[in-house]
């Protein structure tokens, strides 16, 4: 699959605890855009951030909230991605979507390389 060098990337911030029905909101969100057949999406933790209330979470030891903040990303063509915030907007109860331009410089598998892929006897 090839992806052109002007793409779309939605940015979701939400928390780690959040829901949508009796899954976790992050993995809601990449299991539905997996339908969509995106590039790729991910859902990495945050150490530390806040959002609209303005209540810090963090991951140090001294003060751990235990609700970490996550981002949770894909990317692909505009008319992939368009169709995705209505989605969003029936799943989540907070949080903020961006959509940003994004500027693809490669696209690329290297199966070879992938992590639990067989590696060539020396």
């Amino acid at each position: 699959m090839r992806l052109p060098p002007d793409a779309t990337l939605p940015r979701i911030f939400a928390g780690e605890s959040d829901r949508c029905g009796h899954k976790p909101l992050y993995e809601t969100i990449v299991l539905k855009a997996r339908e969509a057949h995106p590039a790729g999406a991910t859902a990495p933790r945050g150490p530390m951030g806040f959002g609209k209330s303005s209540r810090m979470r963090t991951a140090k030891i001294l003060r751990p909230s235990f609700v970490l903040p996550l981002v949770i990303e894909f990317v692909d063509t505009g008319e992939k991605i368009t169709s995705f915030p209505p989605v969003l907007d029936e799943m989540m109860k907070g949080g903020l979507v961006t959509l940003e331009k994004a500027r693809v410089i490669d696209y690329r598998s290297d199966e070879g390389n992938a992590i639990g892929a067989e590696q060539p006897k020396s």
